[in-house]
């Protein structure tokens, strides 16, 4: 992993997987801020059950499974050219219960230029539940979303801000 996305997960406030082990949902947001800043759609991927069923907040109502999962994956980071995006959380909750496991928070999506400037961000509420597959944890479904502005009818994708 290099020192960028590094740095950036510390300032977050991500904890490592050493000092969060049983806490997948933590985990999980860590490992897909780093697949994300990667650009690594086999990693991003990765988290995801086979049968994940996702109500992602951009283009498509739902999405359903692991190949239509990618399908965006590798979308989304091929549109980014040269640009990497710093995922960061906060107000992360989560419950683990067993086989399953359930969290939210908000997320921060930073694009940042090659040279490491940041060009714009926007924030995103997430839900995610996972179930233990063997001895990993796999999402088998996610819900993003942000508010609408009654006025407007516009989605509102900054916290505190329309």
């Amino acid at each position: 992993m290099n020192e960028c996305c590094r740095v950036e997960r510390r300032r977050a406030g991500y904890a490592s997987a050493m000092s969060q082990p049983s806490d997948p949902v933590h985990e999980a947001l860590a490992r897909y801020s780093a697949a994300a800043y990667d650009k690594n759609v086999d990693a991003f991927v990765s988290l995801y059950a086979d049968d994940v069923h996702v109500f992602d907040m951009w283009n498509s109502w739902e999405l359903r499974g692991i190949g239509a999962w990618r399908d965006m994956a590798a979308g989304w980071f091929s549109s980014l050219g040269d640009e990497r995006v710093v995922v960061s959380a906060s107000d992360v909750v989560s419950t683990v219960t067993g086989e399953l496991a359930l969290g939210h928070a908000t997320l921060t999506y930073t694009a940042v230029s090659a040279d490491g400037r940041e060009l714009r961000s926007l924030d995103n509420r997430i839900t995610l539940a996972l179930r233990r597959v063997g001895n990993a944890w796999k999402i088998f479904h996610e819900h993003t979303s942000g508010p609408i502005d009654h006025k407007t009818m516009r989605g509102v994708i900054k916290r505190g801000g329309s």
